[in-house]
């Protein structure tokens, strides 16, 4: 009986696009935070996903709520009319492993660390730690370096595919 109470007093949310300026989603959402801070508005999340540009997601019960929080804050436009759920976005929650794109026999270029700049090339990939092994391209002797995946960038695909 509690727990049917609990639920009813807290209404449902949904999911609002705010409309912004290009390359400003991170400013607007900051400022949404703060006006909704402030004014004790019922805004539950802020999100700002990397991949959709010109937007910010807003979860809050109401857009009327939404429209009211952005009215004067700089660079957001307008909420999106209708409404997505939590199901919806939820792939923009889940991070994606930073070793996607990567197959052994690429040659990359390591952009961070002791040989920053140096090209080298896939030899093992682990997943399940983000981890790539490489084999300098300029090294006298080839030794195996383990670096994180997020430290390296795809310079040029191995044109005959993985290895079975």
């Amino acid at each position: 009986m509690a727990d049917e109470a609990a639920q009813q007093a807290i209404p449902k949310s949904a999911i609002f696009a705010v409309k912004t300026t290009a390359n400003q989603e991170r400013s607007v959402a900051n400022l949404i935070a703060m006006v909704t801070r402030k004014e004790n508005l019922d805004i539950r999340s802020v999100l700002v996903p990397e991949e959709l540009k010109g937007y910010v997601l807003v979860e809050s019960p109401m857009a009327e709520i939404v429209e009211d929080c952005i009215k004067n804050i700089p660079h957001a436009k307008a909420v999106v009319r209708g409404a997505s759920s939590i199901t919806e976005v939820q792939h923009f929650l889940a991070p994606k492993p930073t070793v996607t794109g990567i197959s052994e026999g690429d040659i990359v270029e390591l952009t961070a660390g002791p040989f920053k700049g140096e090209k080298a090339r896939v030899k093992r990939i682990d997943e399940a730690k983000e981890e790539i092994t490489v084999e300098l391209s300029e090294a006298m002797v080839p030794i195996p370096v383990t670096v994180r995946g997020d430290i390296v960038r795809v310079l040029s695909k191995e044109e005959t595919g993985a290895k079975k």
